[in-house]
């Protein structure tokens, strides 16, 4: 025991900070596989065009609220075969409503296959190609894993599309957060005074606005006019503004108690310019800090984002986020006919439950030699 604890002392005091920060993340089991989860997730969010097997705006007619398909490995209907498949559907009309009802059929099968042809698309908006990851093998018979909403648009395809949004909405807006809260925290804790004291009003008079009337004020403000991407440029601007003051308080709060230690002293006896002694000397000092509480910022913005989209006030179709398919939820008839028009709310879930689950690891891991 006492050799393990001698090489343990020697190793801390040998490696790197980030190489102790990793050893003690790893660690952390919920956090690791967490990471893993997330990691997939944004995979998905890169390759969407490819894992889905339809574009996000493709209907088909004939399948509304198709409900969604068990995906079997075995077939034994006409013999015994390994694969993918599926059962097929029926369309029967109630002849009193004359409302067309979609249900699966066992007695029919269809089979899926991997890397399929299907719609052409730009994979990275550079490439031309048009195979996906999964798909049926006959174009003639649509499947249909996850069910289709109210337009007979594949719901599987549209959550997958729809993470790239989602997702990424929360790392632009937290990236812009960042970059306000380290400057105007950085500035107001190391000078103070009444430099500190106008910050400090500031972001007091942001935290104490009502979040939704301030969303709905400044969702108001986005043009109606506005395509997609100005819209989603403007959502994450929105988030921004409010997401920043936290990390400013923080950032403040480390540059007071940093700003009379002997080593930034000593850089500016050195002749350091100031804010070359806050990027180069103290920012540095609480790094692993500050990418943890981003890290737990980003699941704040994801579901900000979703809760704008979901009241009317955010992205907006032919947008597609995880927020703009739980629209489709808001109706109660739609959800009895169609309940599985809930799903993107549980990959918010799943979502938002890893990026917590790795910033707890951060975390714990943020300062490796306590």
């Amino acid at each position: 025991m006492e050799n393990t604890s001698t090489e343990t002392g020697a190793d801390i005091g040998s490696t790197g900070h980030w190489k102790l920060v990793w050893r003690r993340f790893s660690r952390h089991r919920l956090a690791m596989v967490s990471g893993g989860i997330l990691l997939f997730i944004y995979l998905v969010a890169v390759f969407a065009e490819f894992i889905a097997p339809y574009s996000a705006t493709t209907r088909f007619a004939d399948h509304q609220y198709t409900p969604p398909q068990v995906i079997r490995p075995v077939d034994t209907s006409d013999g015994f075969q390994l694969g993918l498949f599926a059962d097929g559907y029926t369309v029967e009309i109630d002849e009193t409503t004359q409302q067309r009802r979609v249900s699966t059929d066992p007695s029919q099968t269809r089979e899926l296959g991997l890397f399929v042809k299907g719609e052409e698309y730009e994979l990275f908006g550079l490439i031309t190609w048009d195979r996906h990851l999964i798909g049926p093998k006959n174009a003639d018979e649509p499947v249909f894993i996850l069910g289709t909403d109210r337009l007979g648009r594949d719901m599987f395809s549209r959550i997958v599309h729809g993470t790239r949004v989602s997702m990424s909405i929360g790392l632009v807006g937290v990236a812009v957060s960042m970059v306000l809260g380290i400057i105007i925290g950085g500035i107001s804790g190391y000078f103070g005074g009444a430099i500190d004291t106008a910050a400090q009003r500031l972001i007091e008079f942001i935290m104490s606005i009502p979040t939704l009337p301030l969303w709905m004020a400044l969702a108001a403000a986005v043009p109606d006019g506005w395509g997609p991407l100005m819209t989603y440029f403007a959502i994450t601007v929105i988030l921004s503004m409010i997401g920043w003051t936290e990390l400013a308080r923080v950032v403040r709060g480390r540059f007071l108690a940093l700003r009379e230690e002997e080593f930034v002293e000593a850089a500016r006896l050195d002749n350091c310019g100031t804010f070359r002694i806050m990027r180069k000397y103290m920012l540095p000092t609480f790094s692993s800090h500050i990418i943890a509480a981003l890290t737990l910022a980003i699941p704040a913005m994801i579901l900000a984002e979703t809760a704008l989209s979901f009241l009317g006030l955010g992205l907006q179709a032919p947008a597609v986020s995880w927020g703009v398919l739980l629209q489709e939820a808001q109706n109660v008839r739609s959800l009895m006919h169609a309940p599985w028009l809930l799903i993107p709310g549980i990959a918010v879930v799943v979502a938002v439950l890893t990026l917590n689950f790795v910033g707890d690891g951060l975390r714990d891991a943020a300062d490796p030699y306590t």
